[in-house]
């Protein structure tokens, strides 16, 4: 993440080809199969709720990094999202646009591997949704990545595509440590000898470190840190106000949560900057 990264100019729009309208298809089609495994999660169609699957692993007081409840309220958005951008790309001049070709299978893989990690913990199945969860994040960080390198055409596009895919990278990043110390947890990790609030404190650095990253990728992006903090915040809450309670914890969250803020902020007004003196 330390690489500036190099941005270019959008191309040319080019016709439509066959692999084009393919791939317009696949992402469409991946959107519905995304929803589906939404549902199942909130337990439609006879599914386990996501809080109660695994044996409750991933529920708000399963361990020292789960989110508050309210946090998860952020797929709403997130899938509000990912509807937008599925119909974005079949507007004119988008089938066969740069940006398109270089995200749109890596956009269809990520909502597969969304509804794939439900069924996989739905199943039990918690170190293989660690795996399931990891994929789905260097799938994310390679969308975003492209869209950093090439600009956008424009506030629209800036909204649709490189919000909503920001907000989904910064809640996946928190979301997979979290899924990490579930699966721990369950599988009896007894921390070596140090406290729990030692192991949440390093875990949440590390957070806080992936939140600076993109932050300076990015030149200041605020989707991937919006998620990132609320994220950290429900951290925050859940180990103040519930259980386990852990007021070390808490705090570590609520630092990691100021670093990336302030990160992005300056980072985006030094853009700003630069940008005017330019």
């Amino acid at each position: 993440m330390s690489e500036r990264p190099t941005t270019t100019r959008p191309e040319a729009p080019a016709r439509p080809t066959g692999p084009d309208r393919l791939r317009q298809l696949g992402v469409t089609l991946s959107y519905v199969l995304c929803l589906v495994g939404s549902a199942l999660g909130v337990g439609a169609f006879g599914g386990t709720p996501i809080a109660d699957a695994a044996g409750g692993a991933l529920s708000a007081d399963a361990t020292h990094l789960a989110p508050g409840t309210g946090a998860f309220s952020v797929w709403s958005l997130i899938y509000a999202g990912l509807a937008a951008y599925t119909i974005f790309q079949w507007l004119p001049g988008q089938a066969a646009a740069p940006r398109q070709r270089r995200i749109g299978w890596w956009v269809a893989a990520s909502m597969l591997l969304n509804a794939g990690w439900i069924l996989v913990v739905q199943a039990g199945r918690l170190w293989p949704s660690v795996l399931v969860i990891a994929v789905l994040l260097v799938v994310l960080a390679t969308i975003f990545t492209q869209l950093v390198r090439v600009r956008g055409a424009g506030a629209l596009e800036a909204v649709v595509v490189d919000g909503t895919l920001g907000l989904y990278l910064g809640w996946v990043s928190v979301a997979t440590c979290a899924n990490v110390a579930a699966a721990l947890v369950a599988a009896g990790f007894d921390g070596l000898g140090l406290a729990p609030e030692v192991w949440s404190a390093v875990v949440l650095a590390v957070v806080a470190a992936i939140g600076v990253g993109l932050a300076v990728f990015g030149r200041g992006r605020l989707a991937p840190a919006a998620t990132i903090v609320w994220g950290l915040s429900w951290i925050a809450v859940a180990r103040a106000t519930g259980e386990p309670h852990s007021v070390p914890t808490a705090v570590a969250a609520v630092l990691a949560a100021v670093v990336v803020t302030v990160a992005t902020v300056w980072l985006r007004l030094t853009r700003g900057r630069n940008t005017h003196r330019g």
